[in-house]
């Protein structure tokens, strides 16, 4: 079967993630639910070790790829909200009837849908909050709910308290505090230069938006929680100077690829040594000079390089060079021929020499007339790597606040309120609580068996309702598959191992493989479903391997009708109000340029790596606009990914988010070309307009701002 008449649903559900096995993750999985499952035994409290073991394992499903400062928010901020769900559902468990104790789950699943469209650390706070809720409700437990509560706590501390403190494979030789933020920032310039290298080919729209993924990753990892406002020693200023020095090369490479003609494979040589620099915490270097054209608008230029004349690449000046070995460079002028101005340490103290320059022609065959949109942004992207060779070369960075998103309490109430949160409330809330009314009728009733772990039918709802985790169809079929493979294989292993070392063992490699198969939900859930089933005998209760399949079975049946009810109000909100949240950055963003151009002229070069404050603003208006159309997309991508009956309702969003990404485009480039020339061609015009006509055609409504006036 091709893979084109397989249903997307289908698809999704065989797809599975790709990359090399997270040996740091597997050891930290070794060293969380065994061991903390092994201490309860031996203190004789193990339930609370059972508690401190599921802390633990939940923890390791958020252990993802990162820095250590961004798993502070991922890994803790899951746990708390696991720990007061547990809390609540302990003692909701234990005062209250059947049909209260359902209403109270019931809402809960309204907040904790609502607030898990805020992101994705709010969407896993949500979802452990529900589980920690059944859990406490439905677990028979001689413990107090408070002491339930820190037992979990302590076990997901534990395994974050080993995510800050065992170092990384190679960490040991560099420094040891980073862990995933230099190959982060790194990966910045690799992709901008996969970009430059794609222009104009058929692989520039994914090098563009795997930028775009790149800058979020970077920015995510240097922006965790710290306890002071900057950076507070060299090496951290140095790698968030590095961050901002990829901010203007990454608008020069999409200009480029706005322009869409092909550039010479040398232009993408300068960004592959800046990612080399960054891995190996050195200086830049001589760069290869980009093919520019020479011919650029009246005006005196400042362009900065950071290497003695004889060391830069791509420039040669005429007279004798003193022999230094480190100074600053500075060519004063216009067009080819300028002041070259070198200052540097001699071996008699301090020399300064100055010269007439005579800056090297491009090759004819890279030669570009210089009133097409491709001159300004070669020429954006030259002086990007100049002050970015100057930022390398710097040994401390300065004192500066990142560029991090903005979004604060009210946007999240926003979220949390608008149609999105809405709708993402009600049907977490209406999957959980069926479940859970579902679930006590069948306990109380005991119409067939027991079902003595009732609480495992809402805690199942509860992993596949949730959007942002993946389309519905796709979790449930992988959730029943990993369930049955996991409790035959654990029905197997009960019969031979040992108790409860064999049990305690079995915990341990368990935990060692959550971070290998989260790479697809069907192996997740068969390596949960033996984990979570050891515990259970390790407990002391008998074997349960027919009650988790039935428990799941019944769940994923139920997720799959209630998620498919009608439901009050227009379906696909979520989706909505994504593209209207891109929508907004958008035209924020194209508002600043043209209000830019309007105000700045000729931006100065205030700071140490030469962005003004308007240029900041830019920058974060720009990364902000691709950011929020990202998420669009993969919010796209998972509702059409959906049955038919809930995909029809995002039908045609995805050209909402061609038509935004467009008009983002075409902004960047009209950003770059104002900076070199102070007007727009008419292609810019042209493009501005069609894409702002094009949203309006889409229903897309643009904010009737002054300063978004197209000029002509």
């Amino acid at each position: 079967m091709s893979r084109s008449a397989v249903p997307l649903w289908l698809a999704h559900a065989l797809r599975a993630q790709r990359g090399p096995v997270p040996w740091s993750a597997v050891t930290r999985g070794v060293l969380g639910c065994g061991p903390l499952l092994l201490a309860g035994v031996l203190a004789g409290r193990t339930p609370l070790g059972v508690l401190a073991a599921i802390g633990a394992m939940l923890a390791g499903i958020n252990d993802r790829p990162g820095s250590r400062r961004a798993s502070v928010r991922r890994l803790g901020v899951p746990a708390l909200a696991g720990a007061v769900g547990l809390l609540a559902g302990t003692y909701a468990g234990q005062g209250l009837a059947a049909v209260p104790l359902t209403l109270v789950l019931t809402a809960l699943g309204l907040v904790a849908g609502g607030i898990s469209v805020v992101g994705p650390a709010a969407s896993a706070a949500g979802t452990h909050l529900l589980v920690g809720a059944a859990i406490g409700a439905g677990m028979p437990a001689a413990e107090s709910g408070g002491q339930q509560a820190l037992a979990f706590l302590a076990g997901a501390g534990w395994l974050l308290l080993l995510r800050l403190a065992l170092p990384t494979p190679g960490a040991l030789a560099g420094d040891f505090r980073f862990d995933g933020e230099r190959e982060a920032v790194a990966g910045v310039y690799d992709a901008i230069a996969a970009l430059v290298e794609a222009v104009g080919g058929a692989q520039a729209t994914a090098r563009r938006a795997a930028l775009t993924a790149a800058l979020d990753h970077a920015q995510d990892a240097l922006a965790g929680p710290r306890l002071r406002r900057y950076a507070s020693s060299a090496a951290e200023r140095r790698l968030h100077a590095r961050y901002a020095a990829a901010l203007p090369l990454a608008e020069a490479a999409t200009a480029l690829f706005w322009v869409g003609e092909p550039v010479p494979a040398r232009a993408a040589e300068g960004p592959r040594r800046l990612a080399a620099a960054v891995r190996a915490d050195t200086a830049a270097g001589p760069l290869p000079a980009p093919p520019v054209p020479h011919t650029r608008r009246p005006g005196p230029r400042l362009r900065r390089i950071g290497r003695p004349p004889h060391h830069a690449a791509g420039h040669s000046a005429g007279g004798n060079h003193p022999q230094q070995h480190e100074g600053r460079v500075r060519y004063e002028g216009q067009g080819h021929e300028g002041r070259l101005r070198y200052e540097g340490q001699g071996n008699e103290g301090r020399v300064r020499y100055e010269g007439q320059a005579q800056v090297s022609r491009p090759h004819p065959a890279s030669h570009h007339p210089a009133g097409t949109p491709l001159a300004p942004a070669l020429r954006a992207l030259d002086d990007a790597l100049l002050c970015a060779a100057e930022a390398f070369d710097r040994g401390n960075g300065a004192q500066r606040r990142l560029l991090t998103r903005r979004l604060g309490l009210r946007g999240a109430l926003r979220a949390v309120f608008g149609s999105g949160g809405r709708e993402y409330g009600m049907r977490v809330a209406l999957c959980f609580g069926a479940s859970a009314a579902i679930a006590q009728a069948l306990h109380h009733t005991r119409w067939y068996g027991q079902h003595q772990h009732w609480y495992w039918m809402p805690a199942t709802a509860v992993f596949l309702v949730k959007p942002d985790l993946g389309p519905l169809a796709s979790r449930v079929l992988c959730r029943a598959a990993g369930t049955v493979l996991g409790a035959l294989v654990f029905a197997g292993l009960a019969a031979l191992l040992p108790r409860p070392a064999g049990l305690i063992a079995l915990v341990a490699v368990c935990g060692a493989l959550v971070p290998v198969a989260t790479r697809h939900f069907a192996a997740l859930t068969a390596v949960v479903t033996v984990l979570v089933l050891a515990l259970v005998m390790a407990g002391g209760e008998p074997q349960a391997s027919v009650s988790r399949i039935g428990e799941t079975l019944l769940a994923c049946a139920l997720v799959l009708v209630v998620g498919h009810l009608p439901m009050p109000g227009q379906r696909g909100g979520g989706v909505r109000a994504r593209l209207a949240t891109a929508g907004n950055a958008a035209h924020a963003y194209l508002a600043h340029v043209l209000g830019e151009s309007g105000e700045s002229g000729e931006s100065g070069e205030s700071g140490e790596s030469g962005e003004s404050g308007d240029r900041a603003e830019r920058w974060a208006l720009r990364r902000e606009a691709y950011r929020t159309l990202a998420e669009a997309r993969t919010a796209i991508a998972l509702a059409a990914a959906e049955l038919p009956a809930l995909a029809r309702h995002t039908a045609g969003t995805d050209a909402v988010a061609d038509v935004l990404e467009r008009l983002v485009d075409t902004t960047t480039a009209c950003a770059v070309h104002l900076d070199d020339t102070g007007r727009l061609t008419s292609r810019h015009v042209e493009q501005l307009r069609e894409a702002l006509a094009d949203l309006r055609i889409q229903g897309v409504e643009v904010p009737p701002h002054g300063r978004t006036a197209v000029p002509v």
